[in-house]
């Protein structure tokens, strides 16, 4: 074990990996429109620029977890920050769509390295007495790029060529790869099994096959054959991919930990917070922006409230974990999350962003009261010897989970949407709240910006009503499902690995 001062160094290095990663989830969506007009990009090219990246992301986890285990944990985590350094340097200069994509799908390659051996290797470094503090700041660090993303993308696009939205990268990339390389201690599983090929291709083809269904859904409805085939696809080569795993000698991915109750329902109460805040960060700077106004930079801004409740509700968590146990604080953490999204359905017109802050506090602190002791009871489970390939497990599940929470939501937005707007809106307006306001400013027509922000004022609340009902269900199934103590559910997590190895 490292020592005090180089865990927390090393935890640094940790931060500015989730940090990059945050940031570029979120800092293209400000871009876009610069991307539209400068590179002559269609619609459908600006949707492969931003699923370029998403696809392998989900895809290249799990066998990226199960290379770290066998190969090093640091090693690979040096590499995907090098891939995603790289590919932000091509980015930069690209000067045609082709190349964009290219590279977006290699940084989506890098992130689906990075983010994995990121997380598996804190239980590595930290104790379980330090481990739920650097789990409360490594989780912040991920949530706070979220709005950093608009603040820095904003400020550049006004003042610089728009490759310096990816350009920014590289001072921190270059940093965490330093710190990493000086503080982070190698490790592995001295007994990892060889790769297992067949599972590797199957979970890739599986996941991207899936994803891409899953991201088209917005745009093309699920009823469209392409979102079908994927979907449909997705769903049989992963079944597959179950089938195999379970019948190899040594397979990729443990099926063991999904006999461990602390981990699936650790995981599922994850995979709800993932959820509701896919929906939050896909309706709330429609909100900001479309209905009062602000512009991308003052949108990140303004959504630092949800930031700054999650840190202190995640450090909150880790003390009240301690003492009251997971079976209570993160039940309690997902209740305070639905609260707040309870509270935020009755936004309306009226509603100043004092009243949108607040809300997004409560949020906040749901989300770091409910996710830090999550994570912390679930990377517990894993045998440290595999936390590379558990700890991609988890993040696959929250993945998959928050890209279909998003396609779901966009669903019940685009319908709620549709429905509230009077009859006789041009059909443009009717694609989205932005279109709509872009088609009011160039008209000067006045009551159809009204008549769309008031339908999607009634979208908005629609969902965040759902996500509150789904975080209520998720904090009774968690309350009722999960084990009061994690020490029994441990041991059936190691003999549950053990019999998974020796089959």
């Amino acid at each position: 074990m490292a020592t005090l001062t180089s865990r927390w160094w090393a935890l640094g290095a940790l931060v500015l990996s989730a940090l990059v990663i945050g940031m570029d989830a979120t800092v293209l969506n400000v871009a876009l429109p610069t991307l539209a007009a400068d590179l002559h990009a269609t619609t459908g090219d600006l949707q492969w620029i931003v699923d370029a990246y998403m696809v392998p992301f989900a895809a290249l986890m799990l066998p990226s977890g199960a290379i770290g285990d066998r190969f090093g944990r640091r090693r690979l985590l040096l590499a995907g920050l090098a891939a995603f350094g790289i590919a932000s340097v091509f980015a930069t200069f690209a000067t045609s769509t082709g190349t964009l994509v290219t590279a977006r799908a290699l940084m989506g390659a890098g992130g689906a390295v990075i983010m994995p051996l990121a997380t598996s290797i804190l239980p590595v470094i930290f104790p379980p007495a330090e481990r739920g503090r650097a789990i409360a700041v490594f989780t912040a660090a991920m949530a706070l790029g979220l709005p950093l993303g608009p603040i820095v993308g904003g400020y550049l696009l006004d003042h610089f060529r728009w490759g310096s939205i990816f350009l920014v990268n590289i001072p921190v990339i270059v940093v965490a790869v330093a710190a990493a390389a000086v503080f982070i201690p190698e490790s592995r599983d001295p007994a990892a099994p060889r790769i297992d090929v067949p599972g590797a291709l199957l979970s890739v083809t599986g996941l991207a096959a899936l994803v891409y269904g899953v991201i088209e859904v917005p745009a093309r409805g699920w009823g469209d054959p392409r979102v079908l085939a994927g979907l449909g696809a997705g769903v049989a080569l992963l079944a597959v991919f179950v089938r195999v795993e379970a019948r190899v000698r040594q397979p990729m991915t443990d099926l063991g930990l999904f006999r461990n109750r602390v981990f699936v329902w650790g995981a599922a109460g994850a995979t709800f917070v993932s959820l509701g805040m896919s929906g939050v960060l896909f309706v709330v700077p429609q909100h900001l922006q479309a209905v009062l106004g602000h512009d991308a930079f003052g949108t990140g801004v303004r959504v630092i409230p949800m930031v700054a409740g999650l840190m202190l509700g995640g450090l909150t968590g880790e003390r009240l974990t301690a003492r009251l146990g997971l079976r209570v604080v993160m039940p309690a953490g997902l209740v305070v999350l639905a609260a707040g999204f309870g509270l935020g359905a009755t936004t309306s017109m009226s509603s100043g962003y004092g009243f949108v802050a607040a809300w997004l506090a409560i949020l906040g602190a749901g989300v770091g009261l409910a996710m830090v002791p999550a994570m912390d009871g679930v990377l517990a489970t894993l045998p440290e010897e595999r936390s590379g390939s558990g700890s991609a497990t988890l993040q696959t599940v929250r993945q998959v989970g928050g890209a279909l929470g998003v396609a779901g939501l966009g669903s019940v937005l685009s319908a709620a949407y549709a429905s509230g707007l009077p009859e006789g809106v041009p059909e443009a307006a009717g694609d989205s709240i932005t279109a709509a306001v872009a088609l009011a400013a160039r008209t000067g027509n006045a009551a159809l910006l009204d008549a769309a922000r008031e339908a999607f004022l009634s979208g908005m609340d629609l969902v965040l009503l759902v996500c509150g009902a789904a975080s209520a269900l998720a904090a009774v199934l968690v309350a009722v499902f999960l084990p009061g103590s994690t020490a029994e559910d441990g041991k059936t997590a190691e003999s549950g690995h053990e019999l998974t190895t020796a089959r």
